[in-house]
């Protein structure tokens, strides 16, 4: 019967142990520390070439001004991101499963074959890097777990802007009329 070797997402997932924990966060913490050099790096270059540029186009050193600002401001809300993912790792549960990401695999696919399991129903299960599971999940299982995972991330994303919006109330004062 003929068949073909293809390539498919598995969702690989962690059990919390104080070794991931410790792992995860100093990851972050690198992350966010690594953002905070090229801030600095961004900052001193910017001061320079604008105090430069001021000398012979001061409407392009404003406008370049306020490009530097921009992504510091956007690099500064990564930073502020990363260490608040870094808190979240800390409120993690030993022996709850955490997911870490994904990985590809290869698949044979034959004749008859469904492909909705074989496509996207794995996941790995490690503690400690060491596979402790592999779990295939038939169509039903995986259709729910994407409904709980879509759920879960526009709860996610709806948190995130209603942080992100300024408070109402008179403009830069953060006070209410």
């Amino acid at each position: 019967m003929p068949s073909v070797s293809i390539r498919r997402n598995i969702l690989l997932r962690a059990v919390v142990t104080d070794r991931l924990k410790e792992e995860v966060s100093q990851e972050f913490q690198e992350a966010a520390d690594q953002i905070a050099q090229r801030l600095e790096e961004l900052d001193t270059a910017g001061r320079r070439y604008i105090t430069d540029l001021q000398r012979t186009d001061l409407q392009r050193a404003m406008a370049l001004r306020q490009q530097v600002e921009q992504e510091k401001q956007r690099q500064e809300q990564v930073r502020e991101n990363l260490l608040q993912r870094k808190q979240e790792v800390e409120g993690w549960t030993a022996g709850e499963e955490v997911v870490r990401g994904t990985i590809e695999g290869n698949v044979e696919v034959s004749v008859g074959d469904n492909l909705a399991v074989l496509l996207g129903g794995t996941e790995m299960v490690v503690e400690d890097d060491v596979v402790k599971e592999i779990r295939e999940l038939d169509p039903d299982d995986l259709r729910n777990a994407v409904r709980i995972a879509l759920a879960e991330q526009a709860q996610a994303a709806e948190g995130q802007q209603q942080q992100q919006q300024p408070p109402r109330g008179v403009p830069g004062t953060g006070e209410n009329p």
